[in-house]
């Protein structure tokens, strides 16, 4: 017996966006504690690191946020938490822009705008996600003799 599976598009790009999408969330948040770190220990150290990792991130958010925007606007299965996941993605990488050319100054001229871009990248990212978790629960009422 010989069975072929094929693939459609949408599922290829939705494991590609399932497997990138939690990397940049990685790296912000990574950068968030080093930017915290700084501002306890005012070592050089953590905010040279936290430099790279938004940088690094940004680069790592590029591809989920295209095949986002696909899903989001170009398919029928579109929903008002798709919607607000992507727009609060926006918001994370342009705050994540503005906190990669903050980061670019010294270690002293960074702080603390750099510690509030890093804090607004991961709260809008955060929220993003907790909408997505929301919707994607299924709520349903059983009788006891149901269950």
């Amino acid at each position: 017996m010989n069975s072929t599976i094929q693939a459609s598009r949408s599922s290829i790009t939705s494991a590609i966006f399932e497997v990138l999408d939690p990397i940049p969330f990685g790296f912000f948040v990574a950068a968030l504690v080093f930017d915290i770190l700084y501002v306890e220990t005012f070592t050089i150290l953590w905010v040279k690191a936290a430099a790279w990792l938004v940088s690094i991130g940004l680069l790592f958010a590029i591809v989920p946020q295209l095949i986002n925007l696909g899903r989001t606007w170009f398919t029928r299965g579109r929903t008002k938490a798709l919607a607000i996941n992507f727009w609060l993605q926006v918001i994370a990488i342009v705050a994540a822009i503005f906190n990669a050319f903050v980061h670019s100054r010294d270690a002293y001229g960074s702080m603390p705008a750099g510690l509030w871009l890093s804090v607004v990248t991961v709260l809008a990212l955060v929220i993003g996600r907790i909408v997505l978790a929301g919707h994607r629960v299924d709520y349903r009422e059983y009788r006891h003799e149901q269950a």
